[in-house]
This record gives C-alpha cells, sequence and structure tokens, in this order.
C-alpha cells in the first residue's frame, strides 16, 4: 500500500474507511502535489483504541527505555532531513534553506531534548511522608497546524511520548505530507505499535471526532483562538484536560535607548519569517515618537529586500485574508511605506512584504493577527505609554524588548503581559518553556514545562 492510500494506525498503514480524499497543493505554483484520505470518525475511533491498547505497556516502559525510542527517532529523523525539508518547501512554499534550517532542524532539536529530558526527569519525588508520583495523562489527542507542520508534531508528540503517554496525530489538511514523513520514521525508530498513530483529514470531521472521542485524555491543540475555544467547550463537556497554543499580536518594544537600526531590522525580519506565517512573530513594533520618522524608513528598507526572499502563505483563502487586512489598514487610515495588497505575482499564493506606518492601537492591523508578512509600526510618548500599548490585546504570545541597558529591557520585559520576551534579539531556545498569556492560550510546550503538560500526580502517604 503507498502511503497516501491509507492511515497509520497500530504500527501499519491501513486502509481509510472512506473514500474521499484530500489534494495537497504546492503554493508556489498552485498545482496538486500528492493527496491524502480524508479521515472519518471511524477512523478515529480504530486510532483512538490503538493507543488505548498500547497505552499500559508503554506508560510502564522504564523512562530510560522511553529516553532510548525518541533518541533512535531523532537519529531517523536527521536521516530524514532533506526529505523533511524538500517536503515541507513543497506543500507550504517555505524556500528551502528555511525548511533545511528550521523545518527539519528544529524537530531535530527537540526531539533530542526529550531524549534527554525522559532519562533524567525525576517522575517520583519525596515531600515528607508522602512519593509523590508523575505519571502519563494517558491517550493524547495532538491536532496541528500547517505553518509549522514538522515542528508541532514533535513538540506535541516528544513529550508525550517521554512521558508515556500514547498519540494520536491529526495533522492540518494543508501541510499532512511531512506528517506521513514523520509516521514512517517512528515506524523506522522502532516505536511499539499503537504508540503512535496518525489520522489525516479536515478539522470539522477528523479534528472534531478525535477531540470529543472519550477515549482520548488530554487534547493539544496549536492554532486559531476561535477553534481553539471550540476544543475548550469539548473538553469541558467531558472534563478533559487541553493545552491550547493559539494566537498572537506580539509587541517589538524598542526603547528610546535602543540600537534602532539593529532593531527594526532585527524586527522586520522576525515578521518577514515563514511568511509572516508565525503565531508569535513581532508584528507590532513600538517606537518612541522623536526616533518613528527614522525606524518608519529603516523598516520600509528593510522591508524592501524580502520581496524575492519570503515564499507564499500556504493557500488562496489564507492570501485573500492577508490582502484584505492590508485593504483594510489604508481604509482605517494607516500608510503603507513598503508592499500593499496588490499580489507581487501572477502566480503562486504570494503577498508583498507590507509595511504599515502612522497606525495607531485602536486599528483592526494593531489588534487582530493578520498571520502574513504584515508589520505595523505604532507611535508612543512614553514608557508607560509604550507598556499600555503592547498589553492593549486580548493576545500574549511572545515580543520583545531592546534598550542599550539590559537591565532596562528586563525591566519592562516583566511588566508585560506575555509567556516569552526576547531581549535585545536574543535566540530561540528549545528547552525553554513556550506558550501564551490570556487568549493566546493555556499551558506550555518545550523542555521540562512542556514534558509536565502531559504528565498527572499522584501522591501516596506513609
Amino acid at each position: 500500500m503507498k502511503a497516501h492510500d491509507g492511515m497509520y494506525i497500530d504500527g501499519a498503514w491501513r486502509p481509510a474507511a472512506g473514500q474521499d480524499v484530500i489534494e495537497v497543493v504546492n503554493p508556489v505554483d498552485e498545482q496538486v502535489i500528492g493527496t491524502v484520505p480524508a479521515g472519518t470518525a471511524e477512523d478515529v475511533d480504530a486510532a483512538v483504541r490503538a493507543a488505548r491498547a498500547a497505552l499500559p505497556d508503554w506508560a510502564a516502559t522504564p523512562p530510560a527505555e522511553r529516553a532510548a525510542r525518541l533518541a533512535a527517532l531523532r537519529d531517523v529523523l536527521v536521516t530524514r532531513a532533506d526529505e523533511i525539508a524538500e517536503t515541507v518547501t513543497a506543500e507550504l512554499g517555505s524556500p528551502l534553506k528555511f525548511s533545511q534550517a528550521v523545518h527539519a532542524g528544529v524537530p531535530i532539536a527537540v526531539a533530542g531534548s526529550y531524549a534527554e529530558l525522559a532519562a533524567t526527569y525525576a517522575f517520583e519525588e519525596k515531600t515528607g511522608n508522602s512519593v509523590v508520583h508523575h505519571e502519563p495523562v494517558g491517550v493524547v489527542a495532538a491536532i496541528t497546524p500547517w505553518n509549522y507542520p514538522l515542528h508541532q508534531i514533535v513538540a506535541k508528540v516528544a513529550p508525550a511520548l517521554a512521558a508515556g503517554c500514547t498519540v494520536v496525530v491529526k495533522p492540518a489538511e494543508d501541510t499532512p505530507l511531512v506528517a506521513r514523513l514523520f509516521a514512517d520514521a517512528v515506524h523506522e525508530a522502532g516505536l511499539p505499535a499503537g504508540v503512535f498513530n496518525l489520522v489525516t483529514g479536515l478539522g470539522p470531521v477528523a479534528g472534531q471526532a478525535l477531540a470529543e472521542h472519550p477515549g482520548v485524555d488530554l487534547v493539544s491543540f496549536t492554532g486559531s483562538t476561535a477553534v481553539g475555544r471550540r476544543i475548550a467547550a469539548i473538553a469541558a463537556g467531558q472534563v478533559k484536560k487541553v493545552a491550547l497554543e493559539l494566537g498572537g499580536k506580539s509587541a517589538n518594544v524598542i526603547l528610546p535607548s535602543a540600537d534602532l537600526a539593529k532593531a527594526v531590522n532585527v524586527g522586520v525580519a522576525n515578521v518577514m519569517s515563514n511568511s509572516g506565517q508565525t503565531c508569535s512573530a513581532w508584528t507590532r513594533m513600538l517606537v518612541h515618537r522623536d526616533r518613528y520618522d527614522e525606524a518608519v524608513e529603516l523598516a520600509a528598507a528593510a522591508a524592501a529586500k524580502y520581496g524575492d526572499r519570503i515564499g507564499p502563505v500556504v493557500n488562496a483563502k489564507q492570501q485573500d485574508r492577508v490582502r484584505g487586512y492590508i485593504e483594510k489598514g489604508v481604509a482605517e487610515g494607516a500608510r503603507v511605506v513598503a508592499g500593499g495588497p496588490e499580489a507581487p505575482r501572477e502566480q503562486g499564493y504570494f503577498v508583498a512584504p507590507t509595511v504599515f506606518a502612522d497606525v495607531t492601537p485602536d486599528m483592526t492591523i494593531a489588534q487582530e493577527e493578520i498571520f502574513g508578512p504584515v508589520l505595523s509600526i505604532l507611535k508612543y510618548e512614553d514608557e508607560e505609554d509604550a507598556l499600555r500599548i503592547a498589553n492593549g490585546t486580548v493576545y500574549g504570545l511572545a515580543g520583545a524588548v531592546w534598550a542599550a541597558d539590559e537591565a532596562e529591557a528586563v525591566a519592562f520585559a516583566r511588566r508585560m503581559e506575555t509567556g516569552q520576551v526576547d531581549i535585545n534579539g536574543g535566540r530561540f531556545n528549545p528547552l525553554a518553556p513556550f506558550g501564551g498569556y490570556k487568549q493566546s492560550g493555556v499551558g506550555r510546550e518545550l523542555g521540562v514545562h512542556g514534558l509536565a503538560e502531559y504528565l498527572q500526580t499522584k501522591s501516596l502517604q506513609f
């Protein structure tokens, strides 16, 4: 059987319950590059049953052995890195160098980090006259997005497996091909049958069936806040645990003492990365009024360099959505200083790298997640005004602060209502907790805090 003809359930590729398929389209040339089955509730039920059957043995497997299995999985991902990068480039449109460094490289690092954590984590501890056990929560439903298609799978599957959970993954329908490569990697790494299962399909069908399934103990979802609310409501009906990584509208605060050119250039690069399809992107640049005009000029010049350096957005719907936000920004009085709503190419789902000046905090483009290569530059009067603007959205996922004095930047960052803040361009850390405040989500991914999401606690008193 060819991989696209079935689902990966209980350690093997099996025929899908239905006949419908989902076409996977290359967003660069708009050509169909493959198909996957459109999973049904019947497929989901088979996958969950397989995960439940495999749970007792996997949960009882010594952590050192689970660590060895994860290390083997990491090693397989290393050998398949080129194929992974090429596949993500084909289905997401990401430039190949970015796919190699990020879409293939980061999941390898994350898988390796959990191989180490599984071997060293204190699954049992003593406090007073009690012994506290940290045990797997059970069967995990991992519903993942299209923007970082392999990273988001590994960021859920690796800690779940390290904890002793079993997993059913439902990947995004736009980018399911790399998920199938991952299933092959799991198989090659020798994980026991049923520990990992994959069902492709549409969110309202397969995704909802998975979230609703009574055999699932935890739903880990990354995606829009609207869908996150729906999943939370479903889980509440069953008193089921959720981990939600949702939207963002992160502020990049450039304090007056900062190196303005560096802060602006790094900020523009951050927004344009992955064609703006990053939930933690610093899409609001906050600049003091005395340096505002200079920052706008620098940002416009920087954005102009990205015209041929970024890929398309994922599909026609997303292209229309992003261009609609750009038009909304113009209609509300913001000034386009780079890019604009017109498509830069006749073919492909491309959006021009766009920078807005004269943006006010109440504008739609300053409040809502656009998920495209669009930057809004806002002016602030003083530090308190900057803090008010930075915290003035329903989101709180990420952010950045720049200042000549690191202590000054840290002091400001501590008052930001957001899950993580980069100080003067701080580097991504796959061991640091990732997740948001407010409507950006519930729970954390990555590192020891990500592992804790997949554990439940039992105390024994003596």
